[in-house]
């Protein structure tokens, strides 16, 4: 795993054979930020990544600036790596070892970007949205982006503004209902 952009453009980490992840291609990230810097300040952004995973997602808005990033992963060895690379990076960030349906039925802070990558085949996938948007936890310019494969139509919900393809990587991007934001 490396880290496309930023401040840390190209360094690398190494999560083990063993880890279960699945992270977000370079390709898929490269596009996703070119978006993204585009639209947003990153230096002044508060950021939630949830299903952190390799913390991949994350690692690229610390290497842009984004000081104000929450992270959420329930497996141990992901945090515990999640963690490692923060600290050699030297930066900071809030990791929360927990499940995210979990963690989001109790937060009542607001986001300016929320990342979403869960395993394509968790069983409560299509709520993510939904469960995000009725909670209000994006700020009145925010911006949902959640991952996932062709196999999901977010369309439908209010809220969504664009799909992006990438590849087997889908990115589709939802705004808090008549703000205006466009991700093209």
């Amino acid at each position: 795993m490396r880290i496309i952009g930023g401040t840390y453009k190209g360094r690398q980490f190494n999560p083990g054979k063993s880890f279960k992840a699945r992270p977000t291609t370079d390709q898929a990230k490269e596009s996703l930020f070119n978006i993204l810097t585009n639209k947003v300040d990153f230096t002044s952004i508060s950021v939630l990544d949830l299903f952190a995973g390799t913390g991949s997602i994350s690692f690229e808005f610390l290497s842009r600036g984004t000081s104000n990033i929450t992270m959420v992963e329930l497996n141990f060895k992901h945090v515990q790596f999640i963690k490692s690379v923060v600290k050699e990076l030297g930066e900071v960030a809030n990791i929360y070892r927990t499940d995210v349906f979990k963690f989001l039925q109790h937060e009542k802070t607001k986001y300016d970007l929320i990342f979403a990558d869960p395993p394509y085949d968790h069983p409560r996938f299509g709520e993510i949205p939904g469960i995000i948007l009725g909670k209000n936890l994006l700020s009145d310019n925010g911006l949902l982006i959640v991952e996932h494969s062709k196999k999901f139509n977010f369309s439908k919900i209010h809220g969504f503004i664009e799909l992006r393809k990438y590849g087997n990587v889908n990115f589709s991007f939802f705004t808090k209902i008549g703000n205006g934001f466009t991700s093209g």
